[in-house]
């Protein structure tokens, strides 16, 4: 069994915020990969379900970002899980937005709900890390993470979500290479191995190939009035 946990801020009001993007990768999890109605436990939403042979609990704390330890406590202690059996999915400013890395061990990096963690559980769970990318300047961080996606970021964002959600079994069974290939092919498709270059809209279609014209033949008649022109 592993716990999968999404970081967040619980309420509408946060949904589409940048700082939320680990809780739309557990909801993409969970909808794609048949797991059960998210339910109110240990300070938070969980789901249950499979991935490959792993059974994985699925959590959302509602406790707000900074106390995002408190939720993660009570599920590993309720589970009997150790650190090392915890990834937890979270936006990432030293990454560009888009890009994905794993990460096992090592600091908050400033993070408060990683911080919040690391002071309930130590360092030593997983991590998914999903770049959402700097504002420049460290005093616009906050206002920049409590911000909603724009229209543009939409671009990114829903293959990368599709993509972990359907690269998660790999995760689950502890192949990292495997699921950061997945879930890049799943953002450039034609990447991937065999794949054909797609035609767009405005390329014309190819035109029919016909037989070379033939000059028509000439009767013996026709070409002995061609001798006296």
């Amino acid at each position: 069994m592993k716990l999968f946990v999404g970081l967040g801020n619980p309420g509408e009001k946060y949904a589409r915020n940048r700082h939320n993007v680990g809780y739309m990768a557990v909801d993409e999890i969970a909808a794609s990969n048949g797991f059960s109605q998210w339910r109110s436990k240990f300070d938070g939403q969980t789901s249950e379900g499979r991935l490959g042979h792993e059974k994985i609990i699925l959590l959302k704390p509602e406790t707000y970002m900074n106390l995002s330890g408190n939720a993660v406590a009570k599920a590993a202690r309720f589970y009997k899980l150790e650190a090392p059996s915890i990834t937890v999915f979270h936006d990432e400013l030293d990454l560009t937005p888009g890009k994905i890395r794993l990460k096992a061990g090592g600091g908050h990096a400033g993070h408060n709900g990683l911080r919040s963690i690391h002071q309930h559980m130590g360092p030593d769970y997983g991590r998914v890390r999903i770049g959402i990318g700097h504002p420049g300047d460290k005093s616009r961080v906050s206002a920049y993470v409590l911000h909603d996606f724009t229209k543009a970021d939409e671009n990114w964002l829903a293959p990368l979500l599709t993509g972990i959600a359907r690269n998660a079994a790999a995760l689950a069974n502890g192949d990292g290479a495997q699921f950061l290939n997945g879930v890049a092919l799943e953002m450039n498709p034609r990447h991937s191995a065999g794949a054909r270059p797609r035609k767009t809209a405005s390329e014309p279609p190819p035109k029919p190939q016909t037989a070379p014209e033939q000059a028509p033949q000439r009767t013996p008649l026709q070409r002995l009035v061609d001798k006296f022109r």
